[in-house]
């Protein structure tokens, strides 16, 4: 723990003595001492979960009724975005509320430096929302998946009471007890064998609940599923390989191609990656039933998310799911590498089973849940996230023109190349930092991003161009640099 942190932290403490606790949410839950309390929030964070993964979200083959439950009871979005195609970048995001480009955390973390340098972990300096929530009084905990930097950047120290799983590993080298192989272990002493790490990590995610029901809390609950290795309980695998093997033949190919000489799966049909959904599913579930039981399920926030595109086009393993109608996958900035199923249930605000095609992304999560809670913001922290809280209330309109994306990196496993992105309204930009090629696409029209306009729209493609430079340069975008 460095200094500048250590005083920050004080600092914290003394504000949490210093600010009175908030009235104004004025509802009544039935736990036992009967009083206002504050909003609580649970965060589900799911790793490479794609678009269309969900049932709610239009698949037929994954079978996901308790997310499907979360989406009729609250907000389903259309046309969420993670900031970024994978993983570390795109977390770092939620719990800063700044663009990747401005934290110079643009690649997964432990990816090589070349051709753009990179942050290697998230710096104390960046007040996280955990941070945020602590300083009011809020019991925070974290468990799952980290990756956002090695010991001593864990979330103990970046504003969470207590840190289950978090560490600098990206997947776990197995999904069964002891989830290690050699010298890389996800730390969950007290398993037994058989023991599969989605349940666990449920499991103690279920325990902080009920420790802390009579206080306000913050949990993330962070799954490192569907990430790979792909692996799900054998009796779901027996399940859903029977499911495929009922499936039509002779469709079409089962691989498609995406970009290149890179082909995506067309169908979803994998069993075993839909053990692992279905694992998910069950997780989330298990969390919707605990605050029902508990009493406060009523002044809970429950966001459900993913921190990526499915991955569909692996060059070195399964690809495990499609993401049509959406192109491509993780590791991509076209829609399939960053269109996310998202889903927030406020009760008593957010009507249910509602649907919302406003753009969003995940910089936003921070101020929206200020925002929420009655909480003040932070803009000097949140820079470049904006609250969804007028729009979830009353169908205010977003105060935003445009979406941006850099990924100065090769992602040699999906086979994208250094790239960023623009949205603005239904136009989408894209351009390649290569030989500086752009693409022109208009997603109302075509979400699948067939038909490039940069041709037809040349005023067009330059207007978003420039947006797009000019945005690279006041977040100070690094680029890349090429060698031959």
């Amino acid at each position: 723990m460095n200094r500048r942190y250590f005083l920050r932290t004080i600092g914290f403490g003394a504000a949490a003595l210093a600010v009175p606790g908030c009235t104004s949410c004025n509802r009544k839950t039935s736990v036992s001492n009967k009083v206002d309390k504050k909003l609580n929030f649970v965060f589900i964070l799911i790793d490479d979960l794609g678009w269309k993964d969900v049932g709610c979200y239009g698949s037929t083959f994954y079978e996901t009724p308790n997310i499907d439950r979360l989406a009729s009871e609250g907000v389903r979005f259309t046309d969420a975005y993670a900031a970024c195609p994978v993983c570390s970048p795109t977390r770092a995001s939620i719990l800063t509320g700044k663009y990747p480009s401005r934290l110079g955390i643009t690649q997964f973390i432990g990816a090589p430096d070349k051709p753009t340098p990179y942050r290697h972990q998230m710096p104390f300096e960046e007040v996280t929302i955990a941070e945020a929530f602590k300083s009011q009084g809020y019991a925070t905990g974290y468990v799952g998946k980290w990756h956002l930097g090695k010991k001593p950047y864990y979330p103990e120290n970046q504003g969470f009471d207590i840190n289950i799983a978090g560490n600098n590993r990206g997947h776990p080298a197995s999904y069964f007890h002891p989830y290690k192989h050699k010298d890389y272990q996800i730390e969950l002493p007290g398993g037994k064998e058989g023991e599969y790490l989605t349940d666990r990590l449920t499991d103690e995610a279920l325990t902080f609940l009920e420790d802390n029901v009579n206080k306000p809390f913050l949990l993330y609950l962070s799954h490192f599923a569907v990430h790979t290795p792909l692996q799900s309980k054998q009796i779901l695998t027996d399940k859903y390989k029977a499911k495929a093997e009922k499936l039509p033949k002779g469709a079409g190919p089962e691989f498609i191609q995406e970009y290149g000489n890179h082909k995506g799966r067309r169908v979803q049909n994998h069993p075993v990656y839909a053990g692992m959904v279905q694992s998910v599913d069950e997780s989330v579930g298990r969390v919707l039933d605990k605050l029902q039981q508990l009493g406060v399920s009523d002044n809970t926030v429950v966001i459900f998310m993913s921190d990526n595109g499915g991955l569909c086009t692996s060059q070195w393993q399964d690809r495990p799911t499609s993401n049509l109608p959406l192109r491509a996958g993780k590791g991509w900035l076209y829609e399939g590498g960053i269109r996310e199923p998202m889903i927030i249930k406020w009760p008593g605000v957010v009507k249910a089973g509602s649907v919302c095609t406003e753009p969003v992304i995940s910089t936003d999560f921070y101020p929206t849940m200020l925002d929420m809670a009655n909480l003040a913001a932070k803009p000097e922290q949140h820079v470049d996230g904006v609250s969804l809280a007028g729009l979830l209330r009353n169908n205010k309109k977003l105060n935003r023109r445009a979406i941006y994306w850099h990924y100065p990196h090769f992602h040699v496993e999906s086979g994208n190349r250094p790239s960023g992105a623009v949205r603005v309204g239904d136009y989408k930009l894209m351009e390649w930092y290569e030989d500086n090629r752009i693409e022109l696409y208009n997603l109302k029209n075509d979400i699948g991003e067939k038909k490039d306009l940069s041709e037809k729209m040349p005023a067009k493609a330059d207007e978003l161009r420039k947006m797009l430079h000019g945005w690279r340069k006041e977040t100070g975008a690094k680029m890349p640099v090429f060698t031959p």
